[in-house]
């Protein structure tokens, strides 16, 4: 690959080497609204899995032995690389993973934020000195790093997704492999290795191997070299991740951001305008393909009426269609796959009685938004995850109806409330079964600083902040007996 380039990416570094996956079979990642042909790239196998890993493992201990001043001199030049090269970055986001324009900018700023955030990192991992019981001793914990951190990331968020795990991990002394989804290998992984690479990030510490998951998924989360697990996607997939990681060989530290199914809860007392903008770009931001994505809409009964009026007002205004136009806000699903996955929800939603407020036919990948009212929560609109662009919603008799609609889901990773009260919202807040609650604003909400996760079907662990420190590093307690000690026989 050429020094510099941030446009072909028909390679993969791999322990420390930019070459071709060893497989005869090849990749191409396609734009998802053009259909063009971006890449192809001869995919991975588990020897170059295995090279990626033993790299890694070699690299690491020199790399946490860095001064932290100079690991955190890797990250900040890293994000000065994100702000020289933001028009490139943008752009590969908008052609690989069909986002629109404003999507991408927000992606490209949350990339950084964490960059920025992993940063201050190096400085801000301590130990402690506990007392001890015990005459003439001294009793230390000390933090490190896990040692081989393996990144699996999907396919929506990819940049900010991939680099929320590889950021902070790198930042705190370990080496990481990642394994981006298919549909978006350069923004979930080649990009950010080109990106620490000018940065001066050592070879070998960070790998990116563009491998099928039916040929090296699983064998990536038994591997024995990776210590830690961090994975983003679906919870069938997370499910399977987590019995391997400790029902295998080698138990792994595993951090798990899974699906989920927002309620967008809409109390009487509300600011309606308000509510009505939220929900509108909770919903539609990235045509819905974000796990805090609003799926649930859920109003108290004297503001239905108005709501959904409103609602289906704006919904209808709208563009959707070419996602490199700066005024489109609806863009193309990310395949065919998921956009046939939508269209049988939308004749599953009309067969259970849910009634088509907002709609239209797809034109190539790009899907209309779509709109349900009278959906009840027993219909599949409401209880599975939808990733795309279509909503239902639901009616709540009173606040008590409307939390126990809320709650009404296996998933709890974010959720929001609009009420005219604080702390009212507060107290509601307090009864979602959620990671993640967010008062008179959307669900899609993520600040570096800020812890990120979820409850029940939507993962384990927590990203961001003082918890990915907790999360990337392990601790080793020492202890030092200063004299004899006098022992029971």
């Amino acid at each position: 690959m050429t020094t510099g380039s941030y446009q072909n990416f028909d390679q993969q570094p791999l322990g420390g080497h930019w070459r071709a996956g060893s497989s005869e079979r090849k990749l191409q990642v396609q734009n998802p609204f053009t259909q063009e042909t971006l890449l192809e790239l001869n995919l991975a196998t588990r020897e170059d899995m295995n090279e990626a890993f033993e790299a890694a493992r070699q690299a690491q201990a020199s790399w946490a032995a860095m001064a932290p001043t100079a690991r955190a001199a890797v990250l900040h030049k890293a994000v000065a690389i994100f702000d020289q090269r933001k028009d490139e970055i943008v752009d590969w986001i908008i052609r690989e993973s069909g986002s629109t324009r404003i999507k991408a900018q927000i992606e490209w700023g949350a990339a950084r934020a964490i960059t920025l955030e992993a940063a201050s990192f190096p400085s801000r991992v301590h130990g402690r000195i506990l007392p001890s019981g015990v005459p003439g001793k001294e009793s230390r914990v000390y933090r490190k790093p896990l040692g081989v951190v393996g990144v699996i990331s999907p396919w929506n968020f990819p940049l900010h997704l991939t680099q929320r795990s590889v950021a902070p991990a790198l930042a705190l002394g370990n080496a990481v492999v990642v394994k981006p989804a298919s549909d978006t290998p350069v923004t979930g992984g080649l990009l950010i290795a080109r990106i620490f690479e000018e940065a001066g990030l050592p070879a070998g510490v960070l790998s990116v191997v563009v491998g099928s998951g039916a040929d090296i998924g699983d064998a990536f989360v038994e591997h024995p070299v990776p210590a830690f697990i961090s994975f983003t996607g679906s919870t069938e997939i997370g499910l399977n991740i987590g019995r391997l990681a400790s029902g295998g060989k080698h138990l792994k530290h595993v951090a798990l951001e899974l699906g989920g199914n927002s309620p967008f809860v809409v109390l009487a007392d509300a600011d309606v305008e308000q509510a009505v903008s939220a929900a509108v770009v909770g919903k539609f931001l990235h045509q819905g393909q974000i796990c805090m994505a609003v799926n649930r809409i859920i109003v108290e009964q004297p503001l239905a009426e108005e709501f959904t009026r409103r609602y289906t007002e704006r919904v209808k205004a709208l563009p959707y269609g070419d996602p490199s136009k700066p005024e489109t806000v609806v863009g193309p699903v990310i395949n065919q796959k998921q956009l046939q996955g939508l269209l049988q929800k939308i004749e599953t939603a009309k067969a259970e009685g849910a009634e088509v407020l907002v709609g239209g036919e797809p034109q190539g990948n790009v899907l209309p938004p779509h709109v349900f009212g009278n959906v009840t929560a027993d219909m599949d609109i409401a209880k599975e995850e939808i990733f795309g662009p279509l909503v239902g919603i639901q009616v709540a008799q009173d606040e008590q109806h409307a939390l126990e609609l809320a709650n009404q889901s296996d998933y709890g990773l974010s959720s929001a409330v609009f009420t005219g009260s604080l702390e009212r919202g507060v107290r509601f807040a307090q009864g979602i079964h959620a990671g993640m609650t967010h008062i008179n604003d959307m669900p899609v909400n993520d600040e570096p600083n800020a812890a990120f996760g979820g409850e029940k079907s939507s993962g384990l662990g927590r990203f961001n902040g003082e918890w990915a420190i907790e999360e990337f590093t392990t601790d080793h307690w020492i202890t030092v007996q200063h004299e004899p000690r006098r022992y029971p026989f």
